[in-house]
């Protein structure tokens, strides 16, 4: 089964995650504004990942200082996810 799922981040420059998950596997990620490229990147290498491998890989990574960061903030969008599903 397919889910959808949004995520407003906080602390960076994406205004938006959007993503699916099926059966635990990302799917479709799309991040609105931010650094296109770097989002399209991790979009990319998320595209088939299981949600909990990515969670481990992202949680924590900074950028700029900020304490937080777009990867960090896709892994508290999944692990939200998660404990919804």
């Amino acid at each position: 089964m397919t889910k959808k799922y949004s995520y407003t981040p906080t602390g960076v420059c994406s205004k938006l995650i959007e993503f699916e998950l099926e059966d635990g596997i990302v799917r479709n990620l799309r991040f609105t504004r931010g650094c296109n490229g770097n989002a399209q990147g991790i979009g990319r290498l998320a595209e088939g990942m299981p949600a909990t491998a990515l969670i481990e890989r992202l949680s924590g990574v900074d950028c700029g200082g900020k304490g937080t960061s777009c990867p960090d903030q896709l892994s508290i969008a999944l692990r939200a996810a998660l404990a919804e599903a």
